[in-house]
C-alpha cells in the first residue's frame, strides 16, 4: 500500500463504563481515529448515545472523532454533533430526503462531510456528490448491531466506488464498516478502502497497540506479526 490504512475502532464495542479510559488507551496505542456510532432506534433497531456523551468524550481525547449518524433526518442535529466535537459527520443517504443539503450543512458547520450507504444501496446515490465529500462509508453489514459477518459483494462495490472517485477527480476516502477483521482487511484495502472500522474484532483483543499493528500488517499484505 502507498500509505497505512486508517483504523477507526468503533466505540460501540468498547467498555461503556469507562469510555474515557478506552479513548486514552487508543491514543497510547497509536490509533488515529475513533468511530462513534450514533443510533436512534428508528433508522436502525438500536440506541446508543448522542451529543452530550460525545461532548464529554471530546474533553478527554484528541483523537479524530468520526461520527456516524445512523438516525432519521440527521439534518436536524448536524450542528449539535459538530458543536459536541465531531471532526467528521457521516449521514446515511437513506435517512434524508435532501442529501446534498445535509452534506452542505456539515461543511458549513466546519466539519468534514461524509455519506454512508447501506449494503444494497447503489453507488449512484453519491455519484454527483463526490466532489463535496471527504469520505464515503460503505456498510459491509446491515447497520444496527456489532459483531456481524462481512457481506462479500462489498469488495466489488469498493472497487467500483474507487473507480468512480478516480473518474470524478474527487479526493474522497473510502471507509468500510462491518465485519472487518485481520483476516479480511487485506482484501478490503486492496479493493480501495483507505479507512476501516472494527468493533468487536478490535476491542476484544487487547493490548490495543499490538492489535492496531496486526491490522496494519495484515492490511499491507504482510501477514501476522512474528
Amino acid at each position: 500500500m502507498d500509505q497505512p490504512i486508517i483504523l477507526a475502532p468503533s466505540l460501540l464495542s468498547a467498555d461503556f463504563s469507562r469510555l474515557g479510559e478506552e479513548l486514552a488507551a487508543l491514543e497510547e496505542a497509536g490509533v488515529p481515529w475513533a468511530h462513534l456510532d450514533v443510533m436512534d432506534g428508528a433508522f436502525v433497531p438500536n440506541l446508543t448515545f448522542g451529543p452530550p456523551v460525545i461532548a464529554a468524550l471530546r474533553k478527554r481525547s484528541k483523537l479524530f472523532f468520526d461520527c456516524h449518524l445512523m438516525i432519521e433526518r440527521p439534518e436536524r442535529y448536524i450542528q449539535e454533533f459538530v458543536d459536541a466535537g465531531a471532526d467528521l459527520v457521516c449521514v446515511h443517504a437513506e435517512a434524508t430526503v435532501h442529501l446534498e443539503r445535509a452534506v452542505t450543512q456539515i461543511a458549513d458547520a466546519w466539519a468534514k462531510p461524509a455519506v454512508a450507504l447501506n449494503p444494497a444501496t447503489p453507488l449512484s446515490m453519491v455519484e454527483y456528490l463526490l466532489p463535496q465529500l471527504h469520505m464515503v462509508l460503505l456498510m459491509s453489514v446491515n447497520p444496527g448491531f456489532g459483531g456481524q459477518t462481512f457481506i462479500p459483494f462489498t469488495l466489488e462495490k469498493i472497487r467500483r466506488l474507487a473507480k468512480m472517485i478516480e473518474d470524478s477527480g474527487s479526493q474522497a476516502l473510502i471507509q468500510v464498516d462491518g465485519g472487518i477483521t485481520p483476516e479480511n482487511v487485506a482484501r478490503v484495502a486492496a479493493a480501495g478502502a483507505k479507512v476501516v472500522v472494527s468493533g468487536s474484532a478490535f476491542f476484544k483483543f487487547p493490548p490495543y497497540k499490538a492489535r492496531h499493528e496486526l491490522f496494519q500488517f495484515a492490511a499491507a499484505g504482510l501477514g501476522e506479526l512474528g
